[in-house]
């Protein structure tokens, strides 16, 4: 029976999961004064159109900068109409203030994303643009996770410095004394002699001590995990929004051997970032290729811990990710990414991480477009 609750219970938060994933919800609220001597229902009307327009205004200012200045090119259609980007409307709260002739209202709303997205993109240069004139667009991406991390005690030099001062004083006294004495015609001498001898010496040392201490920073190495779903994600939506996406499989072999995939992945395996010269050859092959844009980037996952709302396991995708104009002898960022974290969450560790993998590489690919939109790139 305990197995059984435990099961179920699993199965309700992997489908809480995928549900929060696919629906996306905003709150926004309104108030307005009504001229007439009562609330009528074309004031409520207007008043849960303003709250609706707020919630989507909302939810674009939390999807970042450049998602809201593309909301910024289909503003006129949302207000004009929001209940067309909707799914549903929830009243959360409302209150008439008859004596103040305002009206309040505050409300939930599920957003019609794919609609939303759909109209941005229609609007977009490249979307524009006849099919010749679409750019091509190549993009390569790894992820990996962190398969040795070397950590250095700190090097603690220890200095003493010795200072040593001796005085040294000595004294000499002699005295003496002569004399001559007649005695019965007989003569006598008799003579005396003292003498004292002292020396002092003094040392004193001084000891400095002091020192430095020295870190050297852990140097880490990667293992690369392999993902179709990252291939998969970032076609569908560089392709959904209008380029012409090319697999760097294939403009490797058209590259005049500048593009190696492998000297790629084996950078991003030994350390965070590209060679110079792993990255110049890169940027130069796809040049070669007649492909102007190159989207490329890590996502780095981390080790599982437990998530505390579900008690699952939860695994964390940093992204960062760029698109480089190359078509230039000087290369230019056009679109950046990151660093951004997101978290998947599964019973299984490979299960939490591959959904992590694939709502970040979601994300990243997202985000790079709405940067493209913004710009004008087609």
């Amino acid at each position: 029976m305990q197995v059984i609750r435990i099961l179920l219970t699993l199965a309700l938060a992997m489908c809480m999961a995928v549900a929060q994933a696919q629906t996306h919800y905003a709150k926004g609220k309104s108030s307005i004064t009504y001229s007439s001597w009562k609330l009528g229902a074309e004031d409520k009307a207007k008043a849960l159109k303003a709250a609706q327009i707020k919630a989507i205004e909302a939810y674009y200012a939390d999807a970042g900068e450049a998602e809201s200045a593309n909301f910024e090119g289909i503003r006129a259609q949302v207000t004009a109409d929001p209940e067309a980007f909707l799914t549903d409307t929830t009243v959360l709260s409302e209150e008439d203030k008859s004596d103040a002739k305002q009206y309040n209202v505050a409300v939930r709303v599920s957003l019609n994303v794919a609609k939303l997205n759909n109209t941005i993109k229609a609007g977009s240069a490249v979307a524009k643009a006849a099919k010749g004139d679409k750019s091509k667009l190549t993009f390569l991406f790894v992820s990996r996770q962190i398969d040795e991390k070397k950590s250095f005690d700190t090097r603690v030099v220890q200095r003493e410095d010795v200072t040593q001062r001796v005085d040294a004083s000595a004294s000499q006294k002699r005295s003496g004394r002569e004399g001559e004495r007649v005695s019965g015609g007989e003569v006598g001498t008799h003579a005396s002699r003292s003498g004292s001898r002292s020396a002092t010496v003094t040392s004193s040392t001084i000891v400095e001590t002091g020192g430095s201490q020295t870190r050297k920073a852990s140097q880490s190495s990667y293992a690369l995990i392999p993902s179709e779903n990252l291939l998969t994600v970032f076609k569908k939506v560089f392709g959904q929004a209008g380029y012409k996406v090319v697999e760097a499989a294939y403009v490797e072999p058209a590259s005049g051997g500048k593009l190696s995939i492998a000297a790629v992945e084996n950078d991003y395996k030994g350390g965070k970032d590209l060679k110079p010269a792993t990255k110049r050859d890169m940027v130069m092959g796809v040049r070669n290729a007649n492909v102007p844009y190159l989207a490329y980037g890590t996502l780095d996952a981390s080790l599982p811990d437990t998530d505390p709302q579900t008690g699952l396991l939860r695994v964390a995708i940093t992204v960062n990710a760029k698109i480089v104009d190359v078509s230039d002898d000087m290369p230019e960022d056009v679109a950046n990414v990151g660093p951004v974290v997101i978290y998947g969450v599964a019973p299984e560790e490979e299960e939490a991480r591959t959904e992590a993998l694939k709502q970040a590489a979601t994300r990243a690919a997202r985000d790079l477009v709405s940067q493209l939109t913004n710009n004008g790139v087609k």
